[in-house]
């Protein structure tokens, strides 16, 4: 039996920040998925990405540490992004998924919203950083991100995402992928009792549609689906959960495939363990992939 409330015009998701050991590390992992990874970007508060770009629109960030002294000044300084991706790594490993990120037009009044919402994460950060071009050349982007947290889910946090100068189109070899993967089709957070973070998913989707089921909650982003599952729903549908306490924790990915033959064809090829599950292909963590990848048509 499920419910729904009536909905407003949902948030869509932008990216995805999943935490990894070295860009290296996940390159590799990641390259023998089939993704075509962008070259290494660094930021200006110490950390640094090797993104990976899909023709919806989204994009996975795995975010790596380039200098742990920068990255501690600018925690220390208030830099609510490092710190927590600092905190993550403490409590959690070097390999997840830390955050979501939904696109904004006005990072700004997301940060006054969240603040009398009481859920604002911290103060906004602004920051340009070179993006390399296809041709080798570079151009600089720039961004202004506002938080959202629950202190009750030190492990995970959300942010609206603003391009105050925009990025380069990406090139189509970035966007092209052995996998055949098009897009993001749902993320997956696991928590004991996830209504206890309905409210803050709401406000941060910016959305009141909410189907309510016997393991948990999803959430229509417009484009894609944030799904909140009890560890019983996670291991239903995915397979075993390796965490345990309470707080929202990064689950599982799903991403939109053309055509799961050619992923599945792909993963034997390289020799990477897989699984069927409700139509789904399974991909379990390894270093450079911090939760599970599941692949679906």
């Amino acid at each position: 039996m499920s419910s729904q409330k009536s909905l407003a015009n949902p948030r869509a998701l932008d990216h995805l920040v999943l935490p990894v050991g070295s860009l290296a590390a996940a390159r590799a992992r990641l390259g023998s998925l089939g993704f075509t990874v962008a070259p290494d970007a660094l930021h200006p508060f110490g950390t640094e990405n090797a993104c990976i770009f899909f023709r919806d629109g989204t994009y996975l960030e795995p975010l790596g540490v380039a200098s742990r002294e920068t990255c501690e000044a600018h925690a220390l300084a208030g830099n609510v992004f490092v710190a927590r991706d600092r905190a993550f790594r403490f409590r959690c490993g070097e390999d997840g998924l830390s955050a979501i990120v939904l696109k904004s037009a006005d990072a700004a009044a997301d940060h006054e919203r969240f603040r009398k919402a009481g859920l604002s994460g911290g103060e906004p950060l602004e920051f340009s950083r070179p993006f390399k071009l296809a041709d080798g050349t570079s151009a600089e982007a720039s961004f202004r991100l506002a938080f959202a947290a629950d202190l009750r889910a030190p492990d995970f946090f959300l942010f609206c995402c603003e391009r105050t100068r925009e990025r380069p189109a990406i090139a189509d070899e970035l966007l092209s992928h052995a996998n055949g993967v098009i897009g993001l089709s749902r993320v997956v957070l696991v928590e004991e009792n996830p209504s206890d973070f309905q409210y803050l998913l709401e406000e941060v989707l910016l959305q009141r549609e909410v189907t309510a089921h016997s393991f948990g909650v999803d959430f229509d982003a417009g484009n894609a689906v944030i799904s909140a599952l009890t560890p019983a729903g996670f291991e239903a549908w995915f397979g075993q959960y390796p965490g345990k306490g309470r707080g929202l924790r990064g689950g599982a990915v799903v991403f939109r495939a053309s055509k799961l033959e050619t992923v599945e064809a792909l993963l034997r090829r390289n020799d990477i363990a897989y699984e069927h599950r409700h139509h789904r292909l399974l991909v379990r963590p390894a270093p450079g992939q911090g939760v599970v990848f599941a692949f679906e048509e």
